[in-house]
């Protein structure tokens, strides 16, 4: 079985808008998701792809988090924390947070902190040493149909990564998948301390200096960023769990 000692890096600090009609005062990583708490599916999935060393980015209502994954261990992770608290520094802003405090000094891998994914850790991890760029991004060919597309792929480069484009370009037709791997050296590099910076602005620039690698995920995402997307993956989990009954 694969396992690695890269860490990862979850992005579960967001204010989650779009959801608090629905779920008022719960962090999105708590939100229920067949009875179970959406960020105990995520544990699982990593814990099953060989990571073990696991960096929560909490900020809103971050102490539940904390209080519900407490030291990791009965999720089979150690679990570790940084806390943005209220004044939030964007989501690369976020990871100079946890490089900085926790003195990351190896690539690691980052997970949106509303995604749940269906991709082998260690394809991902293989690809990126074999490339041999500063980064890698799973990329999922969308052609919009769940959401926009925003990145280009040539079958080993993102040659182009732009999010939120009117008018996205014909052969943008993948979309971030939701799962990266960076090399520590370069947030050290790229994004300003105490700055609010946002992933996307780093990884764009990468795309276009050809040091963004990618790898093509074959399933699709499922997310609880919004109530359609949490009725979605609600219905895929039902029909996995029949399944396997």
């Amino acid at each position: 079985m694969f396992e690695t000692d890269y860490p990862c890096v979850v992005l579960a600090g967001g204010l989650g808008t779009r959801m608090q009609s629905s779920v008022p005062n719960v962090p999105k990583s708590l939100i229920p998701v067949l009875g179970r708490p959406f960020i105990e599916w995520q544990l699982e999935w990593l814990v099953a792809q060989g990571v073990r060393d696991v960096i929560l980015c909490i900020g809103h209502l971050g102490g539940k988090i904390r209080r519900h994954v407490g030291t990791g261990e009965s999720f089979g992770i150690r679990a570790t924390y940084v806390d943005e608290g209220d004044a939030l520094k964007g989501t690369a802003g976020a990871l100079r947070l946890a490089v900085d405090e926790l003195d990351i000094a190896t690539p690691f891998y980052v997970l949106y902190g509303d995604s749940l994914l269906d991709v082998s850790v260690a394809d991902v991890t293989s690809t990126y040493l074999e490339v041999g760029q500063p980064a890698l991004m799973t990329v999922f060919r969308n052609n919009r149909q769940w959401e926009e597309s925003n990145a280009v792929f040539n079958g080993r480069i993102v040659t182009r990564y732009e999010k939120l484009l009117a008018a996205p370009p014909s052969d943008m037709v993948y979309v971030d998948y939701g799962f990266l791997i960076i090399d520590s050296l370069i947030i050290d590099e790229f994004v300003p301390a105490g700055e609010v910076v946002d992933l996307a602005e780093l990884l764009g620039r990468l795309s276009t200096s050809g040091q963004l690698a990618g790898l093509e995920a074959s399933r699709r995402f499922f997310e609880i960023g919004s109530p359609a997307g949490l009725v979605a993956l609600e219905e895929y989990l039902a029909t996995k769990r029949e399944g396997a009954q």
